[in-house]
């Protein structure tokens, strides 16, 4: 099963460096029976790339929690063997599943990030998200900006190019 893994680019030093995810549970998104509900549609194209969206959204919240975290959303997109990803189930958001298990980098079949030009609007979402979610529609506004932005595709072998940034 193809999972996206929601990250700050100290996450992906982390990973990187360690050569593998932490042992579980690591919170992930996959495409799931409450995300193809969800999303209406039955293109598994779209719903990787609902999957995607989710992962992204959560990395907004990973660095609107960590300070010191570089403005930059990253997913890393994973392959795991259906064993090892459990659904959240209903406490969880649309398509989170967690991955029970290790797994080795060497899994992974690309970083997802965002380019350089991204920065300002992903710095001003991290800040506005607070207010979102409590229903403040200028602040979704905000957040929907930084959603605007398509997350850039890397190869695993680019990750300390990427950690350079």
């Amino acid at each position: 099963m193809r999972v996206y893994v929601p990250l700050t680019l100290p996450g992906l030093a982390q990973v990187h460096t360690a050569g593998e995810l932490a042992p579980g549970p690591v919170a992930a998104y996959a495409v799931t029976p409450a995300l193809r509900e969800w999303y209406a549609s039955e293109d598994v194209e779209e719903l990787e790339y609902a999957a995607l969206g989710r992962a992204a959204e959560a990395s907004l919240r990973l660095i609107a929690g960590h300070a010191g975290a570089p403005r930059c959303r990253v997913v890393l997109a994973v392959d795991v063997a259906d064993k090892d990803v459990a659904d959240s189930g209903s406490d969880g958001s649309v398509g989170e599943v967690r991955i029970t298990g290790p797994v080795p980098l060497a899994k992974a079949g690309a970083v997802h990030a965002d380019a350089d030009d991204a920065v300002a609007d992903v710095t001003a979402a991290a800040g506005a998200l607070e207010a979102a979610d409590r229903g403040d529609d200028d602040a979704r506004s905000v957040v929907d900006g930084a959603e605007d932005h398509e997350l850039l595709w890397f190869g695993v072998q680019e990750i300390p190019e990427l950690l350079r940034r």
